[in-house]
């Protein structure tokens, strides 16, 4: 090792350390960071901003309009990336420090890979208190990047500027390891990053970083091995862990060898094509009637890469039968061990060829295969039928998702995040490649989605990307669709935008819970002057070409006209707000009140006690 030394400031080792990390996909070797987010601010202009300007040319800056918008473009990139690239967010200290910290959620959340760089304090505290500093009455080493450390998988404050060097070295060992990783928040004092320090140059050696593929324990393979072959009724959950690992392949082999139908998570659908005959679609509370009759039935689930979420168990009220085993296969043991279930610590893609190896000359029941598929194609009547466009007054989320089906195809990816949508898509959507439904919903996180697409459109820039999102979240936030516009054709994505004037999805669980029609929709509202919010002449303020489409009609001819567009495109349609799709579906757990004066609740009450009665305890 070189005894060689060069002097930089912290921000300069920062970011040629940056721009030295590789990793190699397809045989080809790429740097393993894609590009730094910035807003720059007086606690990262004069540090961070300087060293990255030095670097431009190997490690490119992006310019956000907003801290949470390109923090969350960022966490979308390495999803739609499988967690193999990365990228990092530098801001000010205070509020562009805070503003990254909904979207540090959703990639903990999400198990996504991010680092984030927020400006913090002086460390010499001589100039105390600096501006948009937080002070803390009893605790003088407190500041607002604090709010980062239960979002953040590691987390240091860098108050010397040799602190970096295992600080960074300890963020790439996180962010590239497939239990761990997460978002990685390294706060750099503003003094700090002006500091020098001699760095050994061997600090700066270009470095390739692989996943690792960790193996299961040989017992726990016989333990899922043995489960699995008492199985008379088993079903794969498919989740995020499967597209990550990159076993889609051997997920679909699996499958088909052993004739076990799957099922998938949001995070884990795409897993397999919607054509595959066992492929069920979704499941859980915005699962097809295919999966969630298998799931009730089941006396054996093989989860995949997923951590069981309420959504995906039907608030654990979906598994019927008393006799059901879980088998997880996941690298995080955490995920694997819930619920009581038979853990594989492992990856999907060396977890699924190990348990085959073992498994082999078992397989499913006939019937159990035949009966699920032709429950899929039960459903599949059902999806055709609430996807046709119809002739109503204002079309329901599901004729929109027909739309957008028919024109794009299964080969655009289609990006979403919270609301009615989400559900909507789950059930709905006709998933192609692997990677092609990029939905957050872990954190189901309003305003992902427009900063979401770009983030897919940045990792795949030859593909047709199209957010679908409603009013109410492109109202939280919308101002990276100027940042789309503003890095040209690479970027273009298409948006449609459903304005069914409110929080429809939310009005309609307020409804199913005895609430009375209050604070979710415009109309029902408190408000001086009815809003009547003009999307397209927004849209095109920042610079978007934007339309309104009349009819599903007009929506898909603009959608045609869309893919030509030399920069993003924003399609308004007005929506139904209280139309949702009925087939499928499952009960989800949200709290009705035991003491209301309204007749609604109280009938809402007794039919959530017994639901409550289906609950999974274990």
């Amino acid at each position: 090792m070189s005894s060689k030394t060069v002097r930089l400031t912290m921000a300069q080792a920062v970011a040629r350390f940056l721009s030295r990390q590789m990793t190699v996909i397809d045989g080809k070797k790429l740097p393993i960071f894609a590009g730094v987010w910035a807003i720059f601010g007086h606690g990262n202009v004069s540090g961070m901003g300087e060293a990255l300007y030095g670097v431009r040319d190997v490690l490119p800056t992006y310019r956000a309009h907003n801290e949470q918008g390109m923090t969350h473009a960022a966490a979308a990139y390495t999803k739609a990336m499988f967690r193999r690239r990365f990228m990092a967010c530098t801001t000010s200290i205070g509020p562009g420090a805070l503003n990254m910290v909904t979207a540090a959620a959703v990639a903990h959340v999400n198990r996504l890979p991010l680092l984030l760089l927020p400006g913090d304090v002086f460390a010499n505290r001589f100039p105390d208190p600096v501006l948009q500093q937080v002070e803390d009455f009893g605790d003088g080493t407190i500041s607002a990047n604090d709010a980062f450390k239960s979002v953040s998988r590691y987390f240091d404050r860098i108050t010397r500027p040799e602190q970096i060097i295992p600080a960074l070295r300890r963020a790439m060992q996180v962010m590239t390891d497939p239990a761990e990783c997460g978002p990685v928040t390294l706060a750099l004092c503003q003094d700090v990053q002006a500091e020098a320090f001699d760095y050994p140059e061997s600090f700066f050696e270009e470095k390739v970083w692989t996943f690792r593929r960790p193996r299961a324990d040989v017992d726990e393979i016989a333990a899922a091995v043995a489960t699995l072959k008492s199985a008379k009724k088993p079903v794969i959950i498919a989740g995020g862990g499967v597209l990550y690992s990159q076993a889609t392949e051997d997920l679909r082999a699996f499958a088909e060898k052993y004739g076990i139908p799957v099922l998938e998570t949001q995070a884990g659908k795409s897993a397999l094509p919607h054509t595959h005959p066992l492929a069920m679609g979704s499941v859980g509370v915005t699962g097809t009637s295919a999966s969630n009759d298998l799931a009730t039935q089941a006396d054996a689930v093989f989860a995949v890469g997923t951590r069981m979420q309420d959504f995906t168990t039907g608030s654990w009220a979906l598994f019927r039968n008393p006799d059901m085993k879980i088998v997880a296969l996941n690298t995080q043991a955490f995920d694997a061990g819930k619920h009581n279930a038979v853990p594989v610590v492992g990856d999907a893609k060396m977890g699924l060829s190990e348990i085959d190896a073992q498994l082999s000359g078992w397989s499913a029941p006939a019937a159990w295969t035949d009966e699920a598929k032709a429950g899929k194609i039960k459903w599949q009547n059902a999806s055709d039928t609430v996807r046709a466009a119809g002739n109503t007054d204002l079309p329901s989320d599901a004729q929109v998702i027909g739309a957008v089906q028919r024109t794009l195809t299964s080969a655009a990816t289609v990006v979403c995040a919270a609301g009615g949508l989400p559900g909507e898509l789950h059930k709905l959507w006709e998933a192609g490649a692997p990677g092609s439904y990029h939905l957050e919903y872990g954190f189901s996180c309003m305003g992902y989605e427009i900063a979401g697409g770009l983030g897919v459109k940045l990792a795949k820039p030859d593909e047709e990307v199209v957010v679908m999102v409603g009013d109410g979240s492109y109202m939280m936030l919308n101002s990276e669709l100027a940042t789309s516009v503003m890095l040209g054709k690479d970027a273009r994505i298409t948006v449609v935008l459903l304005d069914n004037r409110g929080y429809g999805c939310i009005n309609r669980l307020q409804m199913a819970t005895g609430g009375a029609n209050f604070n979710n929709l415009l109309k029902d509202s408190k408000y001086e002057v009815a809003p009547d919010i003009d999307f397209v002449k927004h849209a095109q303020s920042m610079g978007a070409i934007a339309t309104k489409a009349a009819s599903i009609a007009e929506l898909e001819a603009e959608l045609e006209k869309a893919g030509t567009n030399d920069r993003s495109t924003v399609i308004v349609i007005d929506t139904h707000p209280l139309i949702a799709t009925q087939a499928g579906g499952h009960w989800w757990d949200v709290v009705v009140p035991e003491v209301s004066d309204r007749k609604e609740v109280q009938d809402a009450r007794r039919a959530y006690e017994e639901h409550l009665k289906d609950q999974r305890i274990v």
